[in-house]
């Protein structure tokens, strides 16, 4: 494993820089008394948020996906030496430049190749990305052992299990656990969900988060996510990996050793704690994040999940099982539904149904190999979910035709 060398300045480079995870990041290394060169920032349509975060970290390269910010992003930075570019190519060449620590926050299956690209450099990645593993886990994770780099958690949950581990043997630990805040509809009735506007569920009780993901903690996607994913960083089966309701979001995850030893991470809900965690790997870096009060919290709730009312999760579990392509179906098939979901297309049950629906409707269940694979079965979910959407809308055009001729 690579560790971060202590005499001479770490070369970091931020894929998503512009998101909740990349902005936490980029406080962090503002304030960090360590000297970094930062090779490259990456962000996705915030032009002028990106300017100012190159200028500030002095960073080589500042990347925009979106061309069509190419422009104002080169007149922001007009000056300052800082290199320019914009589209999807650009964001994967930046991801290939060497760096001793890279973070990999880009959302979605739109982060599949930078976080491939970064990973081949054979250095620290940060991951964030969840979809990297639950889409491309097996290429993903040759091309990681390949290239001798190190993958280390940022997700809260599995940041948390990392630290619980301790780098203790694996045949020791009968189990893992990771917690869900239970988002805004842990107490809501399926009556209650089925009207849930995006309003709503965008609102969660315990993390400010970008859209993608607000929604995906709303329908518990997110925690079947990330059961794949821990499958994967942790080479465990489905049934070593339970979820645990905990509305406080003070534990973030447990490790069930053997012996019957439970260990638990805890800490206030900042995403800057496993970030820091990352960057300072296998160091503890200072941060200013708050600390906790355990007697001003006083109790710690914990219950199990109803996968009847979340049934992303209860299907996250079923695709892990089956293997193949069908967890990168999921994947594809719930970014569809939270895109449509939001812009008022399907209901909030509605995005459950989709993935489930794309899912029944895979003919074929390949293993697969390389990206190519992942990417067309990426892009064979995408249609499997659109085509559900078009039927459920055609089928309510055909309704209130129906009543209109009544």
């Amino acid at each position: 494993m690579n560790s971060p060398s202590s005499a001479a300045p770490r070369r970091i480079s931020v894929l998503g820089s512009t998101g909740s995870i990349g902005t936490s990041t980029v406080d962090l290394l503002k304030n960090t008394s360590e000297t970094v060169v930062v090779r490259a920032l990456v962000g996705g349509q915030n032009a002028e948020l990106l300017a100012e975060q190159a200028i500030a970290l002095n960073a080589e390269v500042a990347v925009i996906h979106d061309e069509r910010r190419y422009d104002e992003l080169k007149t922001l930075l007009a000056g300052t030496g800082i290199e320019v570019a914009s589209g999807r190519q650009a964001v994967i060449d930046a991801a290939a430049l060497e760096a001793d620590w890279t973070m990999a926050a880009i959302t979605g299956a739109a982060g599949l190749e930078p976080t491939l690209a970064a990973a081949r450099n054979g250095h620290s990645i940060a991951l964030a990305n969840k979809e990297a593993l639950v889409c491309a886990g097996d290429v993903m994770l040759r091309a990681v052992r390949a290239a001798g780099a190190t993958l280390l958690p940022v997700d809260s949950e599995h940041n948390a299990i990392a630290q619980s581990l301790g780098g203790c043997d694996m045949a020791t630990v009968e189990k893992i656990i990771l917690t869900a805040s239970g988002g805004p509809f842990r107490q809501a009735t399926l009556e209650q969900m089925r009207e849930a506007t995006p309003e709503k569920a965008l609102k969660h009780p315990t993390w400010t988060m970008g859209a993608k993901i607000t929604i995906d903690s709303a329908s518990m996607a997110n925690k079947g996510l990330e059961v794949i994913e821990a499958a994967r960083l942790f080479d465990l089966t489905e049934d070593r990996i339970d979820v645990l309701v905990h509305p406080q979001s003070v534990v973030h995850g447990l490790v069930q050793f053997r012996d019957g030893s439970l260990v638990a991470q805890m800490g206030s809900a900042d995403m800057r704690i496993p970030i820091a965690h990352t960057l300072a790997w296998p160091q503890r870096m200072d941060t200013s994040c708050q600390r906790l009060d355990l007697a001003a919290i006083g109790r710690l709730d914990f219950e199990a999940p109803d996968e009847e009312r979340f049934v992303p999760l209860r299907l996250a579990r079923q695709v892990l099982r089956a293997g193949g392509a069908a967890p990168t179906v999921f994947s594809a098939a719930n970014e569809v539904a939270v895109d449509a979901f939001l812009n008022g297309r399907i209901k909030f049950l509605g995005i459950g149904e989709t993935i489930d629906a794309a899912l029944q409707a895979m003919s074929e269940n390949p293993e697969l190999t390389s990206l190519d694979d992942v990417l067309a079965w990426d892009a064979r979910g995408r249609e499997l979910a659109e085509n559900y959407i078009l039927s459920l809308q055609a089928g309510r055009r055909n309704m209130v035709e129906a009543a209109l001729n009544v």
